[in-house]
Order: structure tokens, then sequence, then C-alpha cells
């Protein structure tokens, strides 16, 4: 797979509004957020704890780590407060009918 590469992660029935669901894409475990009209992909590896972004709570366009509480927001994988300084990647999503596309190339 090329880093160009969009593939299909779900369906966008799939997703339930602000409820994170975690896929893997080469190896690469990513977080499908669909929030406030939109679709975001963002890396689902906390860059402060090392857990699971998608156990955490979305809000705001941001979804909160459950361990430490460290908020990153879906749009360019920035965190918006501490413990976290680092941000996560996030990735490019192509809706193509009830497909939900994802591509590992990173957008931030």
């Amino acid at each position: 797979m090329t880093d160009s590469t969009f593939v299909r992660v779900c369906g966008l029935s799939e997703l339930e509004e602000g409820t994170p669901k975690r896929v893997e894409l080469d190896g690469t475990p990513v977080s499908i957020v669909r929030t406030e009209g939109e679709v975001f992909a963002i890396y689902d590896i906390c860059s402060h704890a090392n857990v699971s972004l998608s156990e955490g709570e979305v809000e705001d366009c941001q979804i909160e780590c459950w361990l430490h509480g460290s908020s990153f927001d879906l749009r360019t994988g920035k965190p918006s407060g501490l413990p976290a300084t680092r941000p996560v990647p996030v990735y490019p999503v192509k809706i193509e009918g009830d497909d939900v596309l994802v591509s590992l190339t990173q957008e931030s």
C-alpha cells in the first residue's frame, strides 16, 4: 500500500455520532470519528500515555484520552491541554457513498 492510496475502513452508516471506531490500516491504529457533520481519522495512540484514544470521549471536535485527560483536535492532532505536549498524526478522509476511505498520508 502506498501512502497516497485511500482504503475503505468502514461504512458511514456504521459510525455513531461522537463514538470513535478503532481500525487498523497497514498495521497503523487509527480512530475514525464522526462528529459535527464530518468524519475524521486520527492516530489512535495518545502521544503522552501510549493508550488508545478511541476509548475516550469526543466533544467539540476533540478526542480526550481516557487515562489522563489530554484532548487532541480531530482536525489537526494538536493537544489542547496537558499532560500531552506532542500532536498525533491525522489522516485524509474521503466519503464515497456509504464508504469511508482513509489514506495513511499525514495531513499534519
